[in-house]
């Protein structure tokens, strides 16, 4: 059975925020299950967002939920171990919508973190923004 694997001791690092304005825009706003709170990203090619789990997981289910107009054509999974390279998991195509879309993951390996990389905004200018995160499976270990 699959559970929540982002958990308080998760720790997070994405790639930009607009104007630095993490107070109004940060990261933490994606896992606040605030429906008015966001992660809005700074302008430019493939922003991301990456996790580090206090244990080991195998990722079963990505759920995102986008503002419509801001969101990626293509998304890239990627995981590793402690140390190790980042290998891609799984490429998914999200819908350009404020709905919460969630995408399978099929055999995913065990991971320490993950890495979501959002390629091809929908913007112009490469904005994403990110109502909420969430990510599904089982620890490991």
């Amino acid at each position: 059975m699959a559970s929540q694997l982002i958990c308080s001791e998760t720790q997070s690092r994405v790639s930009s925020v607009l104007n630095r304005d993490v107070k109004q825009f940060g990261k933490k706003f994606m896992f606040d299950c605030n429906e008015e709170t966001c992660w809005n990203s700074d302008q430019g090619d493939c922003q991301w967002v990456l996790l580090e789990f206090p244990r080991s997981v195998k990722v079963s289910v990505v759920k995102l939920q986008f503002q419509g107009g801001f969101s990626a054509k293509t998304c890239r999974l990627e995981g590793c171990c402690k140390d190790g390279d980042f290998t891609e998991l799984s490429q998914f195509y999200p819908e350009d919508n404020n709905c919460l879309q969630s995408f399978p993951i099929q055999e995913a390996p065990t991971v320490d973190k993950v890495k979501i990389l959002f390629e091809n905004s929908t913007d112009f200018f490469g904005r994403i923004i990110v109502y909420s995160l969430d990510i599904l499976g089982e620890k490991t270990s």
